[in-house]
């Protein structure tokens, strides 16, 4: 008897001893599991930053994407404005073309006209009557915007407004690839070439 309460007193011993060990690692343990409780709630912490500052960097990318693309419209829209406004314009300018080269060979029937009454010099009423008409028949359509070109011989033959239709040896130095004779009269409406002036060049 005395013996099994000596062993008991043993066991007991020993158990104390081992729950003195255990509390006296227990701080230990608590203190590490305390930092790593402050190291969680730091990274968590951290983390909810960080995921924050992405939001806003999305909404800062989101923003600059959709002003990028504004500006890309507007501008789009500026050159289209400004393209329908020029060729409106342009349009306008150029609406009696037709009518107006139509009307071209009344203008050279004219000159002709007008170059043969040069030779008479009976019915002078009659040519001056014709001269008028004429002259109000070139301001009329000076008025839409024609204009005669520049036909007279000795200028540089230009292929923008110039078309050759022979070459002859030229009658002096000075004509040698240059416009020589006017076979018919060039037109321009609002510097717009509507009939090429048809010339002969000196070689």
């Amino acid at each position: 008897m005395a013996k099994e309460e000596l062993d008991e007193k043993d066991l007991n011993k020993e158990a104390e001893t081992a729950e003195d060990i255990k509390d006296e690692q227990n701080p230990e343990e608590e203190t590490q599991d305390n930092r790593s409780e402050e190291e969680k709630t730091a990274e968590a912490e951290a983390q909810a930053k960080d995921e924050e500052l992405s939001d806003f960097e999305k909404l800062e990318i989101e923003l600059a994407e959709s002003k990028d693309k504004f500006l890309r419209l507007y501008s789009e829209f500026e050159n289209f404005r400004r393209r329908n406004a020029k060729e409106r314009l342009e349009l306008v300018k150029t609406a009696s073309e037709e009518v107006i080269s139509d009307l071209l060979p009344v203008m050279d029937d004219f000159e002709r006209a007008e170059k043969s009454f040069e030779d008479q010099s009976e019915n002078d009423g009659l040519k001056e009557g014709f001269s008028l008409i004429k002259n109000k028949f070139e301001k009329t359509l000076s008025n839409k915007g024609l204009k005669a070109m520049d036909n007279e011989p000795g200028i540089e033959f230009d292929p923008e407004i110039h078309e050759a239709i022979t070459k002859i040896p030229a009658p002096d130095e000075k004509l040698k690839g240059k416009v020589v004779d006017v076979v018919e009269k060039g037109y321009l409406l609002n510097d717009k070439v509507i009939r090429f002036a048809k010339v002969v060049i000196g070689e």
